[in-house]
């Protein structure tokens, strides 16, 4: 063999070993499986922790565990009640055969009365903690009287109530944990409330190990040592501290002699959860400090050394502890990175699912676009099959009974199809009448000329009709489809804004914080949500409100220079905990400033013309003037109700030209009167200044640049007249400092005496020395009116945009070293 063949097939050795790993593996995963078969769904760990419940002893002498397990086993898992009484009649046998007898004698009676409350009411198991607090009470009472030789000192009343007040408690606990015993599908997220309740059962049944010891070790020892340990390698400092202090109170109330373990648990808690970072071995060496430093205390050197012992025993648990089973757990507790990927993987899903549903609906919009659509060649094929149904109904009046038929339709069937063909068009296009010489050409070729024709005019009514409501249905479909294609490319631009990843700007946040504490500003905190050119979203955390306005003054401008682009604080809230959250976004780069004037025909209340100023998302800005048909309160309703629309389906972020055909569509076909309105549509892009202009049968815009005046028109007709119409779109680029003045046809058409309007608005608009757009709106309505004498011959509405620089008013503050340059 080759040396090049060698290098590709891999080592038998490698091979063998690959096998190997892979067949433990799948003999560990087998028997993972085997092994939770057996204890959660066939119940031996609820068997086992009856056991050590069974004999576990608060106080040396109060036994509350027993009941609070049994009913909340009764209750969730009732099939696994025998098994768990079987348990603890064992476990407390253990002890003695008194406490077997109370506690055998606790579960029957439970059973017994919950029983019959159970057949009286739905609602016993809304009560179960305060019924077994009764049941606690009364039989431990009843107990001590038939021990004590029939009678009850005060010291043993308190001490039922106590016993059953700590039974009230554990049921609240077994009911969030026992299910962590059962073959049970559970969220994977845990509550703190849950994780607590976990805790405190784990600690219960370890203190029914006191007493047991192995070569002078004590059982409880280890494993409560190994419980901390475990917790802390899993999810930190926080958690290892809270299950080392948990567990230590309660084996300190189970025993007097365990106090000092609290401080140990707590301590290797911490410890543990601190040095975490140097995975097992960095959990064990906290162990193994606190053990040292706490056992240094009063303590002689045998027992330092059984507490050392001790500790390794649980370090060695942990290092046999799988991985696998760490990560399992560390998913369910809230704040370990593990549980943080997994919501993140979760809730990548989510998006995943709602993008791969938003295009599932983009392609279905798209494929009823298309089915809406139909080919030019299918249209050539039904006119052709249309004219056969045509001619075959002018023949069955005419031809049928002919003597002449097989002549015509036989012998020279090309040219009498022709010929007929030839007379329904000419009579189509000359209004029901032939020409003389296409009629000869008929009399000659046919004897029944005029019947033939007299059929043709007939049949031609029915069949102008059928093709007028068709080519009214063509439009139609030819409408939705484009309706449908914008709400296809409406939620295909969605569902890739939805697939977006949020970036991670740690690295520019920290220089950001940097740079501002440089500058001498005291920074809690500093969040970027977006360092999108003209999207920049960015929240700052200040240790103190401050009502010299630092982040306007100071902050924003800082961030203007590093981010190289103008920074405006857009809110600043003080909820009075002594910290101030601001946001601070992007300014827009100009901004537009509005005058309107109008007034209704006659001085009336009601105008026929509308206007609106619309907000098209982040840094677009429309302008909207309609004037409906006549005057009045129904062209008020029609050029009002033309905006709404419009500013809706705009804002639903469909194309201008589609919003406005569906606009006109809903006109057209909202009556059959004659009702149109006019349209004149500008919309500026404020972070450029570039303006479109979409004018359906209005009057022109003007443009005041200085002493220059640019005119801005198209020449669609009014919506409404035509379903099918092409919008044309003028786009100017505007300037700081321009003008633009849109009206209606009442001021544009207003002056009276006047033959060019466009020469005489030129002028008036150059002649406005304020810059002011109400004022540039007021004078031109008035100079309007007054060439009229005072009368206002129709609805008049003029608006007046006016585009400036959006200039901060505190100026950007260079950053001393230019390297912090955030890209």
């Amino acid at each position: 063999m080759e040396r090049g063949d060698r290098s590709v097939i891999p080592p038998a050795d490698n091979v063998d070993l690959h096998e190997t790993k892979m067949e433990f593996t799948n003999g560990l995963k087998k028997l993972q499986q085997k092994l939770e078969y057996l204890f959660l769904q066939k119940g031996i760990a609820l068997l086992l922790v009856a056991l050590l419940l069974g004999r576990a002893l608060i106080l040396s002498h109060l036994t509350p565990f027993a009941l609070p397990f049994f009913a909340v086993v009764y209750i969730i898992k009732r099939e696994k009640a025998p098994l768990v009484l079987f348990g603890l009649l064992v476990g407390s046998l253990t002890l003695s055969m008194g406490n077997a007898a109370f506690t055998f004698a606790l579960c029957m009676l439970f059973l017994v009365s919950f029983k019959l409350f159970e057949a009286f009411s739905k609602r016993v198991v809304r009560i179960l903690p305060y019924f077994v607090f009764g049941i606690s009470f009364f039989t431990k009472c009843g107990y001590q009287f038939m021990v004590n030789g029939r009678t009850l000192t005060r010291y043993d009343s308190v001490m039922a109530g106590v016993e059953a007040g700590l039974a009230l408690v554990l049921v609240f606990i077994f009911m969030q944990s026992i299910p962590f015993l059962t073959f049970h599908k559970r969220k994977k997220t845990l509550k703190t409330e849950e994780v607590i309740s976990l805790i405190i059962m784990l600690a219960s049944v370890m203190t029914g190990t006191i007493g047991w010891t192995i070569y002078d070790l004590s059982i409880e020892h280890i494993l409560s040592r190994y419980l901390v340990i475990l917790f802390a390698f899993t999810a930190g400092a926080t958690v290892g501290s809270t299950v080392g202090v948990v567990t230590g109170l309660i084996f300190s109330l189970a025993s007097v002699s365990s106090f000092f373990q609290m401080s140990l648990l707590a301590f290797s808690g911490l410890l543990g959860g601190l040095l975490k970072e140097g995975k097992r071995a960095g959990t064990a060496i906290g162990l193994i400090v606190a053990t040292v430093l706490i056992g240094m205390y009063g303590e002689t050197n045998t027992i330092l050394m059984e507490t050392i012992y001790e500790s390794c025993a649980a370090i060695l648990l942990l290092f046999l502890t799988p991985i696998s089973l760490i990560d399992k757990l560390a998913r369910h507790i809230p704040g370990t990175p593990e549980h943080a990927q997994d919501q993140q993987r979760y809730a990548r899903k989510i998006r995943d699912i709602t993008v791969r549903r938003v295009e599932q609906f983009s392609s279905v919009f798209q494929a009823l676009s298309n089915s809406f659509s139909q080919p030019e060649k299918w249209q050539e094929d039904e006119e052709e099959q249309e004219f056969d149904f045509f001619l075959s109904h002018v023949t069955e009046k005419t031809c049928q009974t002919c003597f002449k038929k097989s002549q015509c339709w036989g012998n020279n069937f090309d040219k009498t199809y022709e010929l007929m063909k030839n007379v329904m068009h000419e009579m189509d296009e000359n209004t029901g009448t032939i020409p003389p010489q296409t009629f000869r050409q008929l009399d000659k070729h046919c004897n029944k000329a005029k019947k033939v024709r007299d059929a043709i005019h007939q049949e031609l009514t029915v069949y102008q009709v059928n093709q007028q409501l068709k080519k009214q249905v063509q439009e139609s479909r030819k409408l939705v489809a484009e309706q449908l294609l914008g709400v296809s490319a409406v939620m295909g631009d969605f569902a890739k804004e939805i697939q977006r990843d949020q970036e991670n700007h740690h690295r520019q946040e920290e220089m950001m914080f940097d740079a501002l504490q440089d500058f001498g500003i005291e920074i809690e905190h500093v969040e970027i949500y977006s360092l999108e050119p003209g999207n920049i979203d960015i929240d700052i955390t200040l240790p103190n409100s401050s009502s010299l306005g630092e982040c306007e003054k100071i902050i924003a401008p800082l961030l203007s220079d590093i981010l190289n682009e103008t920074i405006i604080v857009q809110s600043e809230e003080s909820p009075g905990m002594g910290f101030c959250y601001a946001t601070l976004r992007s300014a827009k780069a100009f901004i537009v400033e509005t005058g309107v004037a109008h007034a209704a025909k006659g001085g009336g209340f009601l105008s026929g013309d509308s206007y609106s100023t619309i907000e098209l998302g982040p840094g677009k800005y429309a302008v909207a003037i309609s004037d409906g048909m006549g005057n009045g309160e129904r062209a008020h309703h029609e050029s009002s109700e033309t905006l709404k629309l419009l500013q809706k389906i705009l804002q639903s972020g469909i194309e201008e030209k589609v919003a406005i055909k569906s606009v006109n569509s809903v006109l057209s076909l909202r009556s059959t009167e004659e009702i149109f309105s006019t349209l004149d549509l500008a919309m500026i892009d404020l972070q450029n200044a570039e303006a479109k202009f979409l004018k359906i049968g209005s009057t022109p815009s003007f443009i005041k640049r200085g002493s220059k005046i640019l005119k801005v028109e198209s020449g669609n007709l009014p919506m409404g007249i035509l379903q099918e119409f092409d919008v044309d779109v003028v786009s100017e680029q505007l300037r700081a400092g321009d003008l633009l003045i849109m009206m209606s046809d009442g001021v544009f058409e207003g002056p009276k005496h006047v033959e060019n309007y466009e020469l005489w608005m030129k002028r008036k608009l150059r002649e406005i020395e304020t810059d002011d757009p109400q004022a540039i709106a007021d004078l031109v309505m008035e100079e309007v009116i007054r060439t009229r004498s005072g009368v206002i011959a129709d609805d008049m509405t003029i608006a007046v945009v006016k585009i400036s620089h959006n200039t901060p008013k505190w100026a950007a503050i260079p950053v001393r070293n230019r390297k912090m340059k955030i890209s």
